[in-house]
C-alpha cells in the first residue's frame, strides 16, 4: 500500500540504541578557561558544560564512514574550543566593564554638578599620589615645572566644578500614549500651550502641556516619524520619516471638544501604559489624521529631520541619501539638492530670522548653507571626532553642535575654524536645545540631561532617580518661552515617554 512503511524498516527502529561515548580532549585553552573560571569566581557556563560528546543513531549500525566520523568529532573539538575562546573574551570584557563603571561611579560621586570632568579624575589622582609619595623616582626640572603646572590646573578644575548649581530643576509632568521610542519633541508657537512628538511607532502626537491631554495624533507616515516641527504663523506641522518622505499636515485642535472612540478606518486601539495623576485617564482615542496637505517625495533614503526656513514658505529636510533637499512649501516641489556630505544625514535646523540652514551628518561635520543670495553658499565646520548628531542656531548668531565623541561646541558664525567653547560629557549628546537665555540643554545616552551656559560652565544636572528622570537614551530635548507655563522643559526618550520640567534660576525658585 502506498504511504507505509516497509517492514525492514519496522524492524531497525525495534532494535537496540546504541550510545558512541567520546571522552573531551583536555586542550591548552580548556585549562586557561577553567583557571580564569575559578580567578573570577563565577561559572556562566557549568550547567552547560560538557565532559562527554554523545550521539545517538537509531540504527545498530551506523552508515557514516569511519573516516568522516572521525572529521566531524574534530569539528565539534575546534568549535568547542572557539566557543570557550570567546567567553574567555566575554569574561575579559566584563571585568573591563565593571571596572570603567567603577571609575565612572567615582568621577560622578555626589550630585552632578559637583562631578569632574571625564579624564579629570584620572590625571588628577595620578598627580596627587606622585606629590604624596616620599620616595619618588628622580625626574627632570622640566618635568616638575609640567606636573606642577596640570596639579594647577586640575585644582582649578576641581574648585569651580564644586560651586553651587545655579538653576533649579523639577520635574512635573509625564506625558504617555506612544508605543515605541520617541525620537524628538518639540514646542508650539506663543501662545499655543501644546508640543509634538515624533515616535517609531510610525505616528506624531499633539499633546496640551498643562494637563498631558493628546489633542490629535497623525498616522500618515509608513515608517518611523523621526521629527516634528510646528509652522510658525499658522497650524500646520512638518515631519519626516523613515518611508523616505516629508508631510505638511493640518495641525488646528478643538480645545473643547471630548475625546471620540476612533472609528475602525482610523487606528486600532493602542496598547496604553499605565496612568498616572498627570496622564490622561481615558479609554478613548484622540481625533486621528492620516491624510497630509504635502508629501514632500524625492528622497532615496530615509528623511531623518525637516524644518521649516525662516518666512515658512521653504523647507529643508535632511536624508540618509547623504543630501538636503530645499522644497517649496506650497508646491512641494524641489527646488534644490543639497550635495557635499560623505555620509548620512541625521540633522538639519534653521535660523529664527535669517535664511540659513545647518546639516549634521555622520561624516563628523556639519554644514551652514547660505540662502541669502540667489546661488546658495555653503560652509563646512570640522571640529568632532565621530558623527554629529545636532547643530543648532542661538538667538546670540552661534551654533552649538553635539556628537557622538561625547562632546558639544560653540561656534561662532564667522568662525569655522575653531570652537569658542567645548563642553565634555560622559556619554554621546542627542537632539540639544538652546533657550533664549543662552542655557543649552544636552540630552545623553545614559538617561542623563545636562545644562550649560554658552560659554562652557556647568549650571545643573536635571534629577535622575526611580521616580524621575528617563530610563532609558534621551533623544530630544526642546525648551518653551512661555513664562507662564508650569513646565519650560521636555524631554523625550526610548521609554515612551515625554517629561516636562520646570527648570528655574535658584534665586527665583
Amino acid at each position: 500500500m502506498p504511504g507505509e512503511p516497509p517492514a525492514s524498516s519496522a524492524g531497525k527502529s525495534s532494535g537496540k540504541v546504541k550510545r558512541i561515548s567520546i571522552p573531551r580532549v583536555q586542550s591548552s585553552t580548556d585549562t586557561e578557561f577553567q583557571s580564569q573560571m575559578s580567578q573570577s569566581g563565577s561559572t556562566p557556563l557549568q550547567s552547560v558544560s560538557l565532559h562527554y560528546i554523545n550521539f545517538r543513531t537509531d540504527n545498530e549500525e551506523t552508515s557514516i564512514p569511519p573516516v568522516i566520523q572521525s572529521r566531524l568529532l574534530e569539528l565539534f573539538q575546534q568549535i568547542q574550543k572557539e566557543f570557550e575562546m570567546i567567553c574567555l573574551e566575554n569574561i575579559g570584557l566584563q571585568e573591563k566593564i565593571d571596572s570603567l563603571n567603577e571609575r565612572l561611579e567615582r568621577e560622578c560621586y555626589g550630585s552632578g554638578e559637583r562631578s569632574l570632568p571625564p579624564g579629570d579624575f584620572a590625571d588628577y589622582q595620578g598627580d596627587t599620589k606622585s606629590s604624596v609619595k616620599q620616595k619618588a623616582p628622580i625626574v627632570s626640572s622640566a618635568q616638575k615645572v609640567k606636573t606642577t603646572h596640570k596639579l594647577k590646573a586640575q585644582t582649578s578644575k576641581i574648585v569651580s566644578s564644586f560651586k553651587n548649581p545655579t538653576m533649579s530643576c523639577t520635574m512635573q509632568r509625564q506625558y504617555l500614549g506612544h508605543k515605541d521610542g520617541i525620537w524628538e519633541v518639540t514646542v508650539g508657537r506663543s501662545g499655543q500651550p501644546i508640543i509634538a512628538t515624533a515616535s517609531a511607532d510610525h505616528t506624531a502626537r499633539v499633546m496640551a502641556m498643562e494637563t498631558g491631554k493628546c489633542l490629535l495624533q497623525y498616522i500618515g507616515h509608513t515608517g518611523s516619524v523621526n521629527s516634528v516641527r510646528f509652522h510658525p504663523t499658522i497650524d500646520l506641522a512638518l515631519t519626516s520619516s523613515g518611508d523616505c518622505s516629508a508631510h505638511i499636515w493640518q495641525a488646528a485642535v478643538n480645545w473643547d471638544a471630548p475625546l471620540r472612540q476612533s472609528s475602525s478606518e482610523d487606528l486600532s486601539t493602542l496598547d496604553r501604559t499605565p496612568t498616572n495623576a498627570s496622564a490622561v485617564d481615558d479609554q478613548e482615542e484622540p481625533p486621528t489624521l492620516r491624510t497630509p496637505l504635502r508629501e514632500l517625495l524625492g528622497h532615496t533614503g530615509v528623511v531623518m529631520a525637516a524644518d521649516w526656513l525662516t518666512g515658512a514658505d521653504q523647507l529643508v529636510t535632511a536624508s540618509w541619501d547623504r543630501t538636503a533637499n530645499l522644497y517649496d512649501a506650497e508646491t512641494g516641489d524641489v527646488i534644490h539638492t543639497l550635495c557635499g556630505h560623505d555620509q548620512e544625514l541625521t540633522h538639519v535646523s534653521t535660523h529664527h530670522a535669517q535664511r540659513l540652514c545647518v546639516t549634521s551628518s555622520r561624516d563628523s561635520t556639519f554644514r551652514l548653507w547660505d540662502f541669502r543670495e540667489p546661488i546658495h553658499s555653503v560652509s563646512v565646520f570640522q571640529g568632532h571626532t565621530e558623527a554629529v548628531t545636532s547643530a543648532i542656531f542661538t538667538r546670540e548668531d552661534k551654533i552649538v553642535s553635539g556628537s557622538d565623541d561625547r562632546s558639544v561646541k560653540v561656534w561662532e558664525l564667522r568662525n569655522i575654524r575653531s570652537p569658542l567653547a567645548t563642553i565634555r560629557g560622559d556619554s554621546a549628546a542627542n537632539r540639544l536645545a538652546v533657550s533664549s537665555a543662552g542655557i543649552v540643554a544636552i540630552p545623553h545616552d545614559n538617561r542623563q540631561i545636562r545644562l550649560f551656559d554658552l560659554s562652557g560652565q556647568r549650571q545643573a544636572r536635571l534629577p535622575r532617580t526611580s521616580r524621575q528622570g528617563h530610563r532609558r537614551m534621551v533623544c530630544s530635548v526642546a525648551w518653551a518661552e512661555d513664562s507662564n507655563a508650569s513646565c519650560n522643559l521636555f524631554s523625550c526618550g526610548f521609554d515612551r515617554l515625554v517629561l516636562g520640567w520646570s527648570v528655574l534660576p535658584v534665586k527665583d525658585a
